[in-house]
This record gives C-alpha cells, sequence and structure tokens, in this order.
C-alpha cells in the first residue's frame, strides 16, 4: 500500500510538471530580427535599426499579392538612453514581439565606435538571455549603421546573410577581414593589455537607392554592400582601419588565414608568380629578459603555383626552391608591416600581450599597465617564415614557355 501511494505522489508530481506551454512562442506572434543596427543620435542617445524577416516574401519568391513585388526584409526603428530602452519603444511601432533569437549581425556606425566605443552597448546584449553572443559584429565604415541594416541585398534575399556569408568566403580566399563575433570582442577588451580587430562594412552607392526594389531589378545593382578591411580597437574604441598588407598581415599573426594569394616578382616582372596557400600555421613565443619582453613570430605556409605570367622551369628544383625564399620574404615583409602599424597606433591587436601574460604571468603583472603605451612599441619581435611549393597545378611546364619556343 505505501509503495503505490510513492508511485502516485510521483505521477501527481509529474503531472504539475509536464503540464502547461508556459512558454510557448507562437511564430504568427514573433518578428525575426536578422540584423541590429547601432548608432548615436545628436543628442547622444542611441539610435536602433531593426532588419525584420518577412517571411511569406522570403519563402515565395520576393513575390507580394496581386502580382506586386515585396522586399524580403521590414525595417524598425527607435532611440533610447540605452539599448534596452530602445528596443522596448521599437516594439510600440510593430504588431509582434521582437524576437532577437536569430539576430546574426551587429553592426556599429563608425561615429558611435569611434566616439564612445563598444564598451557601453556591450553589456545590454551580452545581458540578454534571448540574444545570441555568437553574433558577428562588423563596423560601418564612412556610414551609419542604419544605411547597412536597410540595404536590400541581390543573391542573398537577407541582407545579414550577404554580410556573413561575404566575412566567410573572403577569409576563406583572401584573408584581409575576419569574422568576429560578440563573445571574441568582449574577450579581448578583458583581456589585459589587449587590442580589438573587427571587420568593416561599407554601402557602396546611394544609400536611398539601395533600401529600393529597382535596385536589385538590373544585373550591376548601383548600390552593395562590400568588405571594407578591419577596425582597430583600443579599450573598445576606433582607432584606425586597416586595408592590404597590414590587414592581411594581421590576420596572418592572429592565425586566422584560411587562404591567400601572394604574388612575387620574377625575370624582372611585379608579381609575375602568384602563389596560393593550402595550409598554414603561426605560433607565437614570448620571453623577458632583464624585464624587456621578446617576442617570436613563427609561421609556416604550404601551397600552389596558381599562374606564372613569365616561362619559368618548375621542374626544377633549384627553381622551386627560389621561389619557396622569394614567398617566405614577402610574408615576412607583410608580418613585419602588420607589427610596425600596431605599434604606431600603441594598440597590442596582435595578442602578443596575452601570450606573455600567459606564459611568464607574474613578470607581466609588472608590465601590463604600461603595456599598450610603453613596452608594446618599443618591443622587439623576431620573425620566421617558412613556405613550401607542393603543387603546381595541373601543369608543370609553364604554358608561356611553348608559346616561346613556337614563336621561334
Amino acid at each position: 500500500m505505501k509503495r503505490k501511494g510513492v508511485f502516485l505522489l510521483l505521477m501527481m508530481a509529474m503531472t504539475l510538471l509536464l503540464t502547461s506551454c508556459w512558454s510557448k512562442k507562437e511564430l504568427t506572434d514573433l518578428a525575426i530580427v536578422s540584423a541590429m543596427g547601432i548608432d548615436e543620435t545628436k543628442d547622444g542617445r542611441f539610435h536602433l535599426t531593426l532588419q525584420i524577416i518577412n517571411p511569406g516574401n522570403v519563402a515565395g519568391g520576393m513575390q507580394g499579392g496581386g502580382g506586386s513585388q515585396s522586399p524580403p526584409i521590414t525595417i524598425y526603428s527607435a532611440s533610447g538612453d540605452n539599448i534596452v530602452e530602445a528596443s522596448r519603444r521599437a516594439s510600440g511601432r510593430i504588431s509582434r514581439r521582437l524576437y532577437y533569437a536569430h539576430t546574426n549581425l551587429v553592426v556599429v556606425g563608425e561615429k558611435l565606435a569611434r566616439k564612445e566605443g563598444l564598451n557601453t552597448l556591450i553589456d545590454g546584449l551580452d545581458r540578454d538571455p534571448e540574444f545570441r553572443n555568437t553574433s558577428t559584429l562588423v563596423i560601418a565604415k564612412n556610414s551609419t549603421a542604419a544605411d547597412l541594416v536597410k540595404t536590400l541585398t541581390p543573391v542573398d534575399k537577407i541582407p545579414a546573410n550577404k554580410v556573413l556569408k561575404t566575412l566567410e568566403f573572403t577569409e576563406r580566399k583572401w584573408g584581409e577581414n575576419v569574422k568576429t563575433s560578440l563573445q571574441e570582442v568582449m574577450k579581448s577588451i578583458e583581456s589585459p593589455g589587449r587590442g580589438t580587430v573587427v571587420s568593416g562594412f561599407r554601402l557602396v552607392g546611394n544609400p536611398q537607392q539601395a533600401q529600393k526594389l529597382d535596385n536589385l531589378q538590373e544585373s550591376a545593382p548601383a548600390a552593395t554592400l562590400r568588405a571594407s578591411g578591419i577596425a582597430v580597437l583600443k579599450q573598445g574604441k576606433l582607432v584606425d582601419w586597416l586595408y592590404g598588407k597590414p590587414a592581411r598581415g594581421t590576420v596572418w599573426i592572429l592565425d586566422k588565414i584560411q587562404g591567400t594569394d601572394i604574388n612575387i616578382n620574377w625575370a624582372g616582372k611585379k608579381e609575375a608568380i602568384a602563389y596560393q596557400t593550402v595550409r598554414q600555421k603561426t605560433s607565437i613565443s614570448a620571453q623577458v629578459k632583464n624585464g624587456k619582453p621578446h617576442i617570436s613570430v613563427y609561421t609556416r605556409a604550404e601551397g600552389d603555383i596558381g599562374d606564372m605570367e613569365v616561362p619559368v622551369d618548375i621542374t626544377n628544383p633549384k627553381v622551386i626552391t627560389k621561389i619557396e625564399q622569394s614567398v617566405r620574404k614577402e610574408i615576412k615583409k607583410e608580418l613585419r608591416v602588420a607589427i610596425k602599424r600596431a605599434q604606431k597606433n600603441k594598440t597590442d591587436i596582435l595578442g602578443f600581450g596575452e601570450v606573455v601574460h600567459r606564459t611568464r604571468p607574474n613578470q607581466f603583472k609588472k608590465l601590463k599597465t604600461e603595456w599598450n603605451d610603453v613596452y608594446f612599441p618599443k618591443l622587439d619581435v623576431d620573425i620566421t617564415v617558412e613556405a613550401y611549393v607542393r603543387r603546381a597545378g595541373l601543369r608543370n611546364k609553364s604554358f608561356l614557355s611553348g608559346v616561346k619556343e613556337n614563336q621561334k
């Protein structure tokens, strides 16, 4: 009898726990936010721009009722003294509950990033249990975050996906941009003596035209979004932009290069041979001698020959060795340029201080308060690069060599 009573009590407890749907969320009641833009108003408040998905238009191929076209997104905006207030105010302009669980992109205006920085807005985003701290963060270059969020894009119907995929593929194929999450930015800001890098995006063309469906009716849209360099943040504030070799050298030292192309000079012709990397690895070590830190950077790259604009006999091992030496020299030059630029900005975006802190914690305690302003700009850095040619594509003998022989 006692056993039956215990079983009955257990069943009643399970019934109470499993009944009801108190946390249910009906899709028809949700406004799914795919991207969020944050700017600063003239009176110093936060201006929030929300990119909300129109599910019917995305699934239905952009065709609205009556044969008319409708955009795949709708934009709502509001201002407030903080992010939470601005979001609450925006809810008064839409008939659905704002849902941030699928917000994969946060865009911060350049003015806000340079003047106030990211520290004041990150707490509100990180504190929200619904918001993902894995969302990608980008800085709007020479424009407001609102202009970027409002832009309609071809191929990828949802503009947020366009930005995310562009960052993913340019990081994989070129290496002058880096996809940085909100969580990574927070860790960099909290890390002692560490700067932060965030990719930039810019609007090319007229902002008003970028918001119209007419812009998507052209094979070459008049206004579009484009990845644009790397933003350097010091203590959460924007201090510089990196492009070209300084940007790629920075990504290389951070060991986030997935693939890129190195052009070298040959036989008097500039950038005559294209070397495309397949595998690469960068490691950093640190020592402290007589109270002064010393950094060593080691990079190893393996790649293929992608293009030759001059006749080259790559069946000759000596020629391959010479190509590898030229590639090593070019990579080392880019790494050196990136280090010099970071030291000029007095911002350790390369993580050298973090390496010293990890390997020599007791000694770094004496350095961390003046790391960026005193020790990092005068840091001695040794760079070692190894580069190897593994393959030559579908042919060994240069096509140009055959052309030259036929012309004789």
